[in-house]
């Protein structure tokens, strides 16, 4: 009687497990009030290298392609992926390389709209540091990323390998971004760090730290890392973008209107429409903050093939995980261009 009572509350718990599974599925997209519900997480929402995603909800252009979108704020890219993974978010903001190093890992992500060419990134020094002027000071040294497995990880590891570095030759040590990243660099918890604005308007300008890498241009990214090296991206489960095309081509349709938004509006217009609290460390510095950055966004949403290959090129020779796959690493299941395309052919609305 008692092994029968157990293995009833076995097979309840089972069921319980099954059902909620089955709710984060990710190919099932809620509807209300016969609008689709999307939930994005965003790896850092005040983050200016992802600002698109919170402009795009602030200029209405979720609801005026009717849908319904939540964003979520999540400062490591490798957690938005595990959360997109598990089906708890429908998208992800963040950077494209995660679809290859995903593929990797026998998962399909792809990109669905492309919307910048160049990381945004910056390799910052402590100002306590004036012996570190080239990257090849960086050996022996503690560089903070946001977290291991990250975009920031990855791009650390193409800076230093292209000095013949590895990551026996340095530390790396996850400070998250922001007030962490701050932190760290000024209580010696790290040397250097890879980090966004306005996280680097706030620094420089403060003489804490100093510019030693700039990967918000295409000329500094080229210049680094041998190419582009296009990040900013909405991505989602190959699953997702097969069961609900006419989604995913509302929500393409949403981030290009943003970026031709951006193209045509100055820093202080951009500003002036995202939340207050972004400017917490005041209105002028997170002005110079989007002026800084906003050059990286391409405009349109399109993916650059060069600039695909060029991200697989690194990651296959610094990834652990892409670096024993990259003969087998299709990029064409990493990205996709269609539902953009279909966006820039259609009259204006």
């Amino acid at each position: 009687m008692r092994y029968r009572k157990h293995l009833a509350l076995v097979a309840v718990a089972i069921a319980a497990l099954l059902t909620a599974t089955g709710c984060r599925d990710s190919r099932t997209i809620p509807m209300a009030d016969g609008r689709p519900q999307i939930t994005i997480m965003v790896g850092g929402l005040e983050k200016v290298i992802y600002l698109p995603a919170m402009l795009t909800q602030q200029l209405g252009f979720f609801e005026r392609n009717d849908i319904d979108v939540k964003l979520l704020g999540e400062q490591s890219g490798a957690t938005a992926e595990t959360a997109l993974l598990t089906g708890d978010v429908q998208g992800v903001v963040g950077f494209y390389d995660h679809t290859i190093d995903l593929q990797a890992k026998d998962q399909c992500i792809r990109s669905v709209v492309q919307m910048s060419d160049v990381p945004g990134e910056v390799e910052l020094v402590s100002r306590a540091d004036p012996d570190i002027t080239s990257v090849a000071d960086l050996r022996g040294r503690k560089l903070g990323v946001t977290s291991l497995g990250s975009s920031t990880d990855f791009l650390t590891q193409a800076l230093t390998g292209q000095v013949g570095m590895s990551t026996a030759d340095y530390t790396r040590v996850k400070v998250g971004a922001g007030q962490t990243f701050i932190a760290g660099m000024n209580h010696d918890g790290i040397d250097a760090g890879m980090t966004t604005d306005p996280t680097v308007a706030q620094m420089v300008n403060s003489g804490d730290a100093r510019i030693l890498v700039d990967l918000r241009t295409e000329a500094g990214t080229r210049a680094a890392l041998g190419g582009l090296y296009p990040a900013t991206s909405l991505y989602m489960s190959c699953a997702t973008i097969d069961a609900h095309p006419e989604i995913v081509r509302k929500l393409a349709a949403a981030f290009v209107q943003t970026l031709q938004w951006i193209q045509t509006h100055t820093p202080e217009e951009i500003a002036a429409k995202m939340p207050p609290q972004y400017a917490s460390a005041g209105k002028d510095l997170y002005v110079q903050s989007i002026r800084d950055s906003i050059g990286m966004f391409n405009g349109d949403g399109l993916m650059k093939p060069e600039g695909a290959q060029n991200v697989l090129d690194i990651l296959g020779k610094y990834s652990r995980n892409v670096r024993p796959v990259r003969d087998r690493i299709d990029l064409s299941k990493t990205y996709t261009t269609q539902f953009v395309e279909e966006v820039l052919r259609a009259p204006r609305q």
